[in-house]
C-alpha cells in the first residue's frame, strides 16, 4: 500500500476535513485528507518558515513539496504582481491545493503533480521555498537543493525548512556546497530556516 504522504497515489480511505488559520497576518482556510502531510493542520515548521520568508511582489516563486497548499499559498497572497507555481507528488494534495486555491480566491498559482522538479519547465524563479519531505531520505532531500539550484535565477534565494533532529546540519552543509552564502534566519523549537543565495 501507498500510505505516506510522498507517495503519488496514497490508497488509504478519504477523511475530508476544514482547518482554517492565520499565516503571515492572511486568514486562509485549507482542506485537508488522509494520505497528505500534516492532515489536522499547518504544521508547526510550514508556520516558522511562513513566518520567516521574506517575498516581493512581483517574484516568481516555487514551492516544492507543496502538500494541500499552505506555504504556497500564503506566498501567492503576498506576490500579489508575481506567479507561484506550486509542485507535489501526492496526487491527493495537488488536486486539495487547487481546491484551496479556489477556497481562498487565489489565481496567481499554478499547481502541478510532480516527481521532484520533473514537470517545472521555468528556470528563473526569484524564490523556492521548501518543507522538505525528511522521511523520504536524506538523497531527496540533497536532489531538492540540487535541482533546486538549477531553477534559480542567479541571485535568487531557496529558503529552507528543517528540524534539528531530522538532520538540519548536514542539510545545512550540503547548502553551502551548493550555495555561495547560507544563512540560518531563525530558529525555533528545533526548527531552523536556512536561505540560501545563489
Amino acid at each position: 500500500m501507498s500510505n505516506h504522504y510522498y507517495s503519488k497515489a496514497p490508497e488509504m480511505k478519504h477523511n475530508r476535513q476544514t482547518v482554517e488559520t492565520l499565516l503571515k497576518g492572511q486568514k486562509l482556510k485549507f482542506v485537508t485528507d488522509a494520505g497528505v502531510f500534516s492532515k489536522a493542520g499547518v504544521d508547526y515548521g510550514s508556520k516558522v518558515l511562513i513566518d520567516a520568508m521574506e517575498l516581493g511582489e512581483a517574484d516568481r516563486v516555487l514551492d516544492v513539496g507543496c502538500g494541500y497548499g499552505p506555504i504556497g499559498l500564503t506566498a501567492a497572497k503576498l506576490v500579489t504582481q508575481g506567479r507561484v507555481t506550486m509542485i507535489d507528488i501526492n496526487e491527493r494534495a495537488v488536486e486539495l491545493a487547487k481546491e484551496n486555491a479556489g477556497l481562498n480566491g487565489i489565481r496567481n498559482v499554478n499547481i502541478l503533480q510532480s516527481d521532484l522538479f520533473s514537470a517545472v519547465t521555468e528556470k528563473e524563479y526569484d524564490v523556492i521555498l521548501t518543507n522538505p519531505p525528511i522521511r523520504a531520505g536524506k538523497a531527496v532531500v540533497h536532489r531538492i537543493f540540487e535541482e533546486g539550484y538549477a531553477h534559480l535565477r542567479e541571485g535568487g534565494y531557496m529558503w529552507v525548512v528543517i528540524q534539528k533532529k531530522q538532520g538540519a546540519p548536514s542539510a545545512k552543509e550540503k547548502l553551502e556546497l551548493l550555495f555561495g552564502e547560507v544563512t540560518e534566519v531563525t530558529k525555533d523549537k528545533g526548527y531552523r530556516i536556512f536561505r540560501a543565495k545563489k
